[in-house]
C-alpha cells in the first residue's frame, strides 16, 4: 500500500511569510494593512486576530478596525472610502461574512480595486479571467503555489475543481489556466462526479461538503488539495476539524494531499501578507517584488 505525501501547508505558508518579511525590510517605508471587522463573530475574531500578528511580524503595519454588529451599511462605506484615500493603507480588507442588512457585493465593490488585497473586487476578478494582472483572491493562489510545491511543472495536467464560488472555485480555474492546464469546474449538481474526478492530476476540493470526496474518486498518485473547512461531531461530544475530501482513504490513493487543518489554511493569510506587499509596490511606483 502506497501512502501520499503530505503537503505541509504550515511550514510552505511560513517560508513564503519570511520571504515577504525580507522584501518589506528592503522598502524605504511600511506597507499598511486595514482589516474591518463588522459584529463579533468567533470565528472572524480569530482570524483577524491572526492577520493583525502576522502582518506585524511581517514588518508591516496594520490598521484594525472593529465595527458593531449594527454599524451601518452607511458608515462601513464611509469608512472605506476614508481607506482608500489614505496613502498610509494600502490594502483594505473586510472580514466577511457581513451582518444580513449589509450588501456584501457593494461593500467589496466599494474598495479600491488596487487596495483590494482579497482580490474580490469585480475589476480584479475581471482581471483575472482575462489575463490581465490582478490582485487575486489569497486561498486560490495558496492553492496553486501548494499543487506546484508537489507536483513543480503543472503544464499539461487535467485540473479538476469541485466548486463554483467566487472566492475559490473560480478563481482557481483562472490561475491553472495561466499555468497551463486543462481546467474542468465541476460541483455538487455535475453528473458522474466521481468520473469527473477521476480524470484529475490535480483535484481541488472546495464545495464545503464533509469528506464528499471519497477514495475511489481519485485518480492514483493524484495532486489533491482540499480547501474545506468543516466541522464534524466526535463520538466524545466535541467536534473534529475535517476537510472535503475523506483525507484516510484518500491518502492511500493519491500521489500528496493538503492535510485539513494544516494545509491551505495557512496560506491564505501568508497570500494575503504577498498581496499587500504587491499591493504597496504598485502603488508607490516600485517594481514587483518577485516572490
Amino acid at each position: 500500500m502506497t501512502t501520499a505525501s503530505i503537503i505541509d501547508g504550515k511550514a510552505i505558508a511560513a517560508e513564503l511569510r519570511q520571504q515577504v518579511a525580507n522584501e518589506v525590510g528592503k522598502l524605504p517605508f511600511k506597507p499598511g494593512l486595514a482589516v474591518i471587522l463588522v459584529g463579533e463573530d468567533p470565528a472572524s475574531k480569530i482570524y483577524v486576530r491572526n492577520k493583525q500578528v502576522q502582518t506585524v511580524e511581517a514588518g508591516m503595519n496594520s490598521f484594525e478596525h472593529r465595527l458593531d454588529a449594527d454599524t451601518s451599511q452607511d458608515d462601513l462605506l464611509a469608512l472605506i472610502a476614508k481607506l482608500n484615500a489614505d496613502d498610509a493603507v494600502h490594502g483594505i480588507l473586510v472580514q466577511l461574512p457581513l451582518p444580513d442588512h449589509i450588501d456584501e457585493n457593494r461593500v467589496i465593490n466599494a474598495i479600491d480595486p488596487d487596495k483590494d488585497v482579497d482580490g474580490f473586487h469585480v475589476i480584479n476578478a475581471g482581471r483575472l479571467a482575462t489575463g490581465q494582472k490582478a490582485l487575486t483572491s489569497c486561498t486560490p493562489v495558496g492553492c496553486v503555489i501548494l499543487a506546484k510545491k508537489a507536483l513543480g511543472e503543472l503544464k499539461g495536467l487535467e485540473a479538476v475543481i469541485v466548486g463554483r464560488s467566487n472566492i475559490v472555485g473560480k478563481p482557481v480555474a483562472q490561475l491553472l489556466l495561466r499555468e497551463h492546464c486543462t481546467v474542468t469546474i465541476a460541483h455538487s449538481r455535475t453528473r458522474n462526479l466521481d468520473e469527473v474526478c477521476r480524470r484529475a492530476d490535480i483535484l481541488v476540493a472546495a464545495v464545503g461538503r464533509p469528506q464528499m470526496i471519497k477514495q475511489d474518486w481519485i485518480k492514483p498518485g493524484a495532486c489533491v488539495i482540499d480547501v474545506g473547512i468543516n466541522r464534524i461531531p466526535r463520538e466524545d461530544g466535541k467536534t473534529r476539524l475535517v476537510g472535503d475530501v475523506d483525507f484516510d482513504g484518500a491518502v492511500e490513493v493519491a500521489g500528496s494531499i493538503t492535510p485539513v487543518p494544516g494545509g491551505v489554511g495557512p496560506m491564505t493569510i501568508a497570500c494575503l501578507l504577498r498581496n499587500t506587499l504587491q499591493a504597496a509596490c504598485a502603488l508607490e511606483g516600485l517594481p514587483e517584488p518577485k516572490i
